[in-house]
């Protein structure tokens, strides 16, 4: 259930702003009202972290040979590390982009051979201003021919004529003169050396840091709470004399945060929330059921909205369901269920993610068993016991049973349309109850959709699966339950009976489509049939394509070609429980809730143990 919340405000003198700060964030109940941003260099100082914690992961050794976790530094040890590791990164980019230019320069110099820049120098500062130039043989004969220049002719370089000039060439002369480097190519390998080893001395830097990561976690956190007392602390109200802050406290613990406020001396206030408040946090209190569906919200980031409803107990049940029809083989649920086995006896613990998978794997082996499928073998009806578990009209291999391979078929598609046509319907009912207890007139406009979904499914069955049905009746209700929703839909609390029914009539357009689009809905469960036939129809092709070149030798190609079969197959249902069974909940039956999903986390002003990955 969604946890009712309280408004709290809290007051202080300003001489004790940062005690009435710290303890609400040692009482760690209060979702601030609002959140202003933080001190810009609180901010720099964890992204400088995380991103310097990032970037050490490359430098870090295999787990194998990390040893022993390194023991947390105090904080002067890790500013220190921090530091030295910061100026190595630094360093290293320095250093690499030394050695690349000097590689550069000694290609560009190596063609002139060892020659030492200094003793050009020097001649120059005597006197002597030599040029350097490469020119084409007909230019060099023009040199040497002019009097008034004075050349020396040099090795070939590349298979040009070179020569030195006492002096430059005039722009009547054309030549490549080559730029006086600051080092030869002798000095420029030596500094390469010594770069080298500078360069590897900063890795030995950067892999001891990358075995701080427990540290850099511990900073994180530290600057984080750092970061978050900040935003509080700029979100306080002021004046002269007072500050103040507000926020959502659930309710069930105002108790609690009365005795913090009286023992700290806070003068405070604690009422009911403002009916058009849209920032109300959500908070879900969980049942030992219901909670196995958290970790599903967390990786899909859904939250159903404070006024919304919740039905996290109604979406395990059919994610369930969806996960196990989808999937639908007992042999990829044995799997599930083994791996979940060695994952809780690795970790020595019974997580609630662990449990959900359980469940889910659970589910799906009951399913593969009633439908008759392992690994998509049909040998596997030739086995007792497993033929017994099967119901025949839902087998997979419905010939063992004396059953048709329509019927079945037109069975599994029957009960994919009756779990629609029961999913919405209660989508329906879990609105009527709702706006009953809100006093929303509204609720006969759910219960015209319940009548509309009731006979579009008896349509569905008519139209796909050929049942005998009274089309006049399937009409006359889905008519009757059209005008409900047109007469009903724009009613609401402190409406009028004449306004609700102008916005309902104002909307009717949108019925209709909303009509046509529920016969839809009911159509779209189809896949739970369609997504289970061709898993298995993936899995006998690859036992087919291994049964095909089984012989001899080759039976290890068959047995690769199984395995790598079944894993592809194992993995796109587990995309398609992703694309269908996730759709199914969160869109199809959340929509006839009337759930939108817009929920913002209860997220209280605590001091964390753990870096947060939100």
């Amino acid at each position: 259930m969604i946890e009712k919340m309280d408004m709290v405000y809290v007051v202080s003198t300003v001489g004790h702003k940062d005690e009435m700060l710290r303890g609400l964030r040692d009482l760690g109940l209060v979702h601030l009202a609002e959140k202003k941003n933080a001190d810009p260099a609180a901010v720099k100082k964890f992204s400088d972290l995380s991103k310097m914690s990032s970037e050490l992961q490359s430098y870090a050794p295999d787990k194998k040979e990390q040893g022993q976790e390194q023991p947390l530094l105090s904080d002067d040890e890790f500013e220190k590390m921090y530091a030295d590791a910061k100026k190595a990164l630094a360093d290293k980019g320095t250093l690499s982009d030394r050695i690349a230019h000097d590689n550069t320069e000694i290609d560009r110099l190596s063609p002139w051979g060892e020659f030492s820049p200094e003793q050009v120098k020097e001649l120059r500062n005597e006197g002597v201003d030599l040029h350097f130039y490469r020119v084409d043989k007909k230019e060099c004969a023009q040199i040497f021919a002019d009097k008034d220049i004075q050349a020396v002719r040099l090795a070939s370089v590349e298979k040009s004529d070179t020569i030195a000039v006492v002096g430059q060439l005039s722009s009547s002369y054309h030549g490549m003169e080559l730029e006086l480097p600051e080092k030869g190519v002798a000095d420029l390998r030596t500094e390469i050396e010594q770069a080298k080893k500078d360069l590897a001395h900063c890795n030995e830097v950067l892999q001891k840091a990358a075995l701080c990561q427990n540290s850099f976690q511990a900073q994180l956190v530290k600057c984080q709470n750092e970061v978050n007392y900040s935003s509080a602390s700029e979100t306080a109200g002021n004046d002269a004399q007072l500050v103040w802050i507000s926020g959502y406290v659930p309710a069930v613990d105002a108790g609690r945060f009365e005795e913090a406020a009286k023992k700290n001396g806070w003068a405070y206030a604690v009422g009911d929330v403002s009916d058009d408040d849209e920032s109300i946090p959500t908070k879900l209190r969980y049942n030992k059921v219901s909670r196995l569906i958290e970790p599903l919200y967390k990786i899909l980031g859904i939250l159903p909205g404070y006024r919304e409803t919740d039905i996290s107990l109604w979406f395990l049940m059919f994610f369930t369901l969806f996960f196990a029809m989808i999937v639908g083989d007992a042999g990829y649920g044995s799997i599930l269920l083994i791996g979940t086995i060695i994952l809780v006896a690795k970790t020595k613990k019974m997580s609630t993610p662990a449990w959900l998978l359980l469940v889910l794997s659970i589910a799906t082996i009951f399913w593969g068993a009633i439908t008759g499928t392992w690994f998509g073998m049909e040998s596997a009806m030739k086995v007792p016991f497993l033929k017994a578990l099967v119901l025949p009209g839902f087998a997979n291999y419905p010939e063992y049973f004396g059953v048709s391979a329509a019927a079945q078929q037109n069975n599994i598609m029957k009960f994919s349309f009756s779990i629609g046509a029961i999913q919405m319907e209660l989508g329906s009912l879990l609105a009527v109850k709702k706006k009953i207890g809100q006093k929303d007139l509204s609720f006969v406009a759910d219960i015209g959709w319940m009548l509309t979904t009731c006979a579009m499914y008896l349509l569905a069955l008519y139209l796909v699966l050929s049942e005998k049905s009274s089309l006049n009746l399937i009409f006359g209700v889905i008519a009757c339950g059209f005008v409900l929703v047109i007469l009903f839909s724009g009613m609401g609390p402190g409406k009028s009976f004449v306004q609700g029914l102008k916005e309902g009539l104002a909307g009717a357009f949108t019925t209709f489509l909303n009509t046509i689009s529920c016969f839809g809905n009911i159509m779209s469960y189809i896949r739970l049939f369609a997504v289970g036939m061709a898993g298995l129809a993936i899995a006998q092709s690859f036992n087919n394509m291994a049964a095909g070149v089984a012989h001899g030798p080759l039976i290890i190609v068959a047995a690769i070609v199984v395995v790598l079969g079944h894993t592809v197959n194992i993995i796109m249902a587990a995309l398609s429980v992703i694309v269908h069974g996730v759709r199914l909940n969160v869109l199809e039956f959340s929509g006839q809730v009337g759930l939108e999903w817009t929920g913002i986390a209860y997220d209280p002003f605590r001091k964390e143990n753990k870096l947060k990955t939100n």
